[in-house]
């Protein structure tokens, strides 16, 4: 008895421990399981593969593009999201499938590159970035295993047209192309990265300079004068000449930044900054600057005109020839490149390089904007050189540049580097370098608003706010040759002329005469008349009050009257 009950507890005990040991054997195989998975799920999390990591950090991380606001806190520029479709061509089960849903779904894929990037060894494909809400929603619907959608960013430009120059864009990835939005990447990533609070994932606004009810009214009357004149091109500047602010820049043909397919011509480009011209008599103000700084001239000093300057074998002429002794200001009223080049001959040489290299006109200008061009300058410089480049003929300058100058030799000497960023008047006095003497300010000053009242500028006299200016007319080079039929006007100015606030360039590209202007094509029936509509409309915008003489009202009494009648 003792024996059976022996063997029944061994056999118990036998089947005890197989009973253990099936469990061990179960509990070790779900560990290794749960070892597997967790493994895979680590290395997915942590290591995941290149093309994936990529969207992860495209998608996911990336610290988002400040927004870009103008002067007054408009939006210009802003990220919204986006869905961009993707694919992983080892998921695909029946391509031929696959491709006839998609493209039927989305149109304009194409099949053959959509079977191209389907049949790919690689584990991540492109279909379509930044699709539509709708596009997305139905590719998602026809769950093809293997396609999917990821959420990005998208820029968008509310202003469209209107900023384009100056903001410009970015491409699909959010990277910088052009203007301030390339600036953002290359120059101002410090400036980006002070901007951000990290602990919001965002930025604070990139606040400009351009104020863009001023940037709409300069284009629209641009685009008016380009239809009126039958002009190829126009640009347009509105300075701040304290603080070297751009308020405005336009360079119509323009772009809407927010079109799809970014494939702008050459005739979109930034005709302010990355093209030089030779502004013509515009230029003959820093030769006037320059004369009176040097002590060489002031106001009561004359020029003989009466007849043509010969140097070499080279003849110097006056469009409007007087042939006769002019004074200092009727050389500027009358815009004598005679006069003008004599004054730069008595000058000399190298001194009129040096006042040239002074003031910046031998080197690019930087700013913000990546689009810069470098001025072209003679050759060889010669006496020749001296008296041409007086009057702004062989010397070419991007337009930013000469109104830059000008609105140094304006606002008391203080040659400041334009910006499209929001800077106050100290911030840029802080930075600015003396170019030329109050005085010198003073007698420029005065000639300016002399050739509004009884000069070629007399279109541009806004009634109470004293304009004051010069003219630019230049022949452009066509085949190595002066065309004299295709011309390039300009009209540089200020107002109110005894203080000044503001700067304005006009620039017209090659327009024709028209019944109004009785058969002239000069910046004084073109560029002229369209300047003086700019600030009839931007002086109040701008905050600039206007202020009546006795002339002033008298004349706006007759243009009530002639308006009644």
């Amino acid at each position: 008895m003792s024996e059976i009950s022996h063997d029944m507890q061994a056999g118990e005990t036998s089947q005890h421990l197989h009973g253990q040991n099936r469990i061990r054997l179960i509990g070790l195989f779900f560990g290794v399981a749960f070892l597997a998975i967790a493994g895979q799920l680590t290395k997915l999390t942590l290591f995941p593969k290149p093309d994936e990591a990529k969207i992860h950090i495209a998608a996911e991380t990336r610290m988002p593009r400040p927004d870009i606001v103008d002067r007054n806190g408009v939006l210009l520029a802003t990220d919204v999201a986006v869905a961009s479709l993707f694919a992983d061509p080892s998921k695909i089960i029946d391509i031929d499938e696959a491709i006839e849903l998609l493209t039927a779904t989305v149109p304009d894929l194409d099949a053959k590159e959509l079977r191209r990037k389907l049949s790919s060894k690689k584990s991540f494909a492109w279909l379509k970035r930044q699709v539509s809400p709708e596009e997305r929603d139905a590719v998602y619907n026809l769950g093809i295993p293997g396609v999917s959608y990821i959420n990005e960013r998208r820029r968008v430009y509310p202003q469209g047209h209107l900023s384009s120059h100056v903001v410009g864009y970015v491409d699909l990835d959010t990277k910088g192309i052009a203007g301030i939005e390339k600036y953002l990447d290359d120059q101002g990533a410090l400036y980006t990265a002070s901007l951000a609070q990290p602990e919001e994932h965002r930025s604070q606004p990139a606040q400009m300079s351009v104020d863009i009810r001023v940037q709409a009214a300069v284009i629209d009357e641009l685009t008016q004068a380009i239809a009126k004149f039958r002009a190829i091109a126009a640009g347009g500047i509105i300075l701040d000449i304290n603080t070297g602010e751009v308020i405005s820049m336009v360079s119509l043909p323009d772009f809407n930044p927010n079109q799809e397919k970014k494939n702008f011509g050459k005739d979109q480009q930034n005709r302010m900054t990355s093209g030089v011209y030779e502004l013509g008599s515009v230029i003959k103000a820093v030769t006037f600057a320059m004369a009176f700084d040097y002590g060489t001239a002031n106001l009561q000093s004359h020029y003989d005109a009466r007849f043509p300057l010969v140097i070499g074998n080279a003849r110097i002429n006056d469009y409007h020839a007087k042939r006769a002794v002019l004074s200092v200001p009727d050389v500027f009223v009358n815009s004598s490149n005679i006069g003008t080049a004599k004054m730069a001959l008595e000058v000399g040489m190298e001194r009129h390089q040096a006042f040239l290299r002074r003031v910046g006109l031998f080197d690019r200008l930087q700013t913000e904007l990546p689009e810069s061009a470098r001025p072209l300058l003679p050759r060889h410089w010669s006496k020749l050189s001296t008296a041409t480049a007086a009057f702004g003929h062989g010397f070419a300058v991007q337009p930013l540049q000469g109104a830059a100058v000008v609105a140094a030799l304006l606002n008391g000497g203080h040659m400041m580097t334009p910006t499209l960023l929001k800077r106050s008047e100290e911030e840029a006095l802080a930075m600015a370098q003396t170019v030329v003497k109050p005085t010198t300010t003073e007698m420029l000053r005065y000639l300016f608003r002399l050739n509004a009242t009884e000069g070629t500028v007399s279109k541009a006299d806004v009634i109470g706010y004293r304009v004051g200016g010069k003219t630019g007319t230049a022949e452009k080079v066509v085949n190595g040759r002066y065309a004299k039929d295709k011309l390039l006007n300009s009209f540089i100015g200020a107002f109110p002329m005894d203080k000044p606030k503001y700067l304005i360039l006009v620039m017209l590209d090659e327009p024709k005469p028209t019944p109004e202007t009785y058969g002239f094509a000069t910046a004084g029936w073109t560029a002229v008349p369209t300047a003086s509509k700019i600030i009839e409309r931007i002086a109040p915008m701008l905050g600039v009050e206007p202020e009546f003489t006795p002339e002033d009202l008298e004349k706006l009494a007759k243009l009530d009257k002639k308006k009644k009648g």
